[in-house]
């Protein structure tokens, strides 16, 4: 298991900050085991209301990204990809 920490504001309350470590840990699925397209598609339409704004967005899977090496954006391109039904699978580099 990696050791690296998830991004989180401490605006959050704690049930959205549990539901962006969700979306987060889903990306580590799609790269560890892979991941049912529908159940990473709930993750991030969960953390999407959470976190509203492109920008912050972008700074949050970019410090993600920076700490455990998956790219949270290349996941939810291929996500959105896929057919439902499909499993998002990433290859590791």
């Amino acid at each position: 298991m990696k050791e690296y920490s998830y991004p989180f504001s401490f605006d959050w309350s704690t049930q959205e900050v549990i539901d962006v470590i969700k979306f987060f840990r889903a990306i580590e699925e799609a790269y560890e085991k892979g991941i049912e397209r529908e159940e990473l598609m709930a993750a991030y339409r969960r953390f999407k209301e959470i976190v509203p704004s492109k920008s912050e967005e972008k700074k949050l899977c970019n410090e993600f990204e920076e700490s455990s090496g998956y790219s949270s954006y290349h996941v939810v391109k291929k996500m959105k990809a896929l057919k439902p039904g499909d499993k998002v699978y990433m290859d590791q580099k």
